[in-house]
């Protein structure tokens, strides 16, 4: 099993929410997940988007408010040339980027087409997911949550690994989870293996769940991977697009229907008290005010 993890809101971009996101793929199921996506470009765009445009296919870019504005422009367009009209606009940007020129001349009827067919595209991207069984983890964090003060393995990752490797108990016991990132600057990918080592390796708890979760995690190019894509796209959605009751961070009315598909995506399941009185119900989505564990809150007690 792999698990696809990307973040979003970490880097001061104005996101309500800090999101650590992950999506759960069955390895005999990940080409064929990603020949659907792919085929899904095609027919929404015309051709690959990797091919079209300037770089890495990102959340923030395809689902920013300004194409939904667009979208909804009352302009009328045949189902027949929406394709057509997208494919029409990006080549033009394309070769605007290739020869520097300032203005691509797209066209407004393109722009729109555009707009209309990205929405669909995700749309239609999170139902191919979902049609794949692919699980969501999430991690919501408030960006005024304290921090720890350590270099150890941050509470939002600890809550991941947790759900994840519950989800992994309901698989059978040869399976095991391998955890891809979207690469980091080198020393931050250091800091995360290190911290993860840490975790896996020196902790009761980390070194229970590494007989499912392998502690060494593969680090991808997001651009070339279908996988970490969808991470980048869930933790974007749910930033934006996801609450619980008890949160009070502003949220993009218009991307709720797509949160609503991540929220029945998501792993439900199961955890044993330590003192053997019962469970606790674990959902894949999750929301934390404080990024400290235990030890750390008690230190900070006065």
């Amino acid at each position: 099993m792999l698990l696809f993890v990307d973040e979003s809101g970490f880097d001061e971009s104005g996101t309500p929410c800090e999101v650590l996101a992950g999506v759960a793929i069955a390895e005999d199921n990940l080409w064929n997940l990603v020949r659907a996506i792919r085929a899904c470009e095609r027919d929404h765009f015309g051709d690959y988007l990797r091919n079209l445009l300037s770089d890495e296919t990102k959340g923030r870019k395809l689902l920013k408010t300004k194409r939904f504005k667009l979208a909804g422009r009352k302009v009328q367009i045949s189902p027949g040339d929406l394709t057509r009209l997208a494919h029409s606009l990006l080549v033009k940007g394309k070769a605007a980027r290739e020869q520097k020129l300032a203005d691509s001349g797209g066209t407004m009827i393109e722009l729109v087409a555009y707009s209309r067919q990205v929405l669909s595209f995700v749309h239609t991207v999170l139902d191919i997911a979902a049609g794949f069984s692919v699980q969501v983890f999430a991690t919501m964090v408030d960006p005024k949550a304290p921090r720890p003060d350590s270099g150890k393995l941050r509470k939002d990752y600890v809550y991941l690994f947790e759900r994840y490797f519950y989800f992994l108990e309901t698989l059978p016991h040869r399976e095991r989870g391998l955890v891809v990132f979207d690469e980091l600057e080198k020393s931050k990918s250091h800091g995360l293996l290190h911290q993860m080592a840490a975790y896996f390796l020196g902790t009761q708890t980390g070194q229970y769940r590494s007989s499912r979760i392998v502690p060494e995690p593969f680090f991808v190019h997001s651009d070339l991977t279908t996988g970490v894509f969808l991470a980048d796209l869930t933790a974007y959605i749910l930033g934006w697009g996801w609450r619980l009751h008890r949160m009070s961070q502003p949220v993009r009315t218009e991307l709720q229907p797509f949160a609503a598909k991540l929220h029945d995506m998501q792993f439900h399941g199961e955890k044993p008290k330590p003192d053997g009185s019962g469970i606790w119900q674990l959902h894949g989505i999750t929301y934390i005010d404080d990024l400290r564990g235990q030890a750390d809150r008690d230190l900070a007690e006065p």
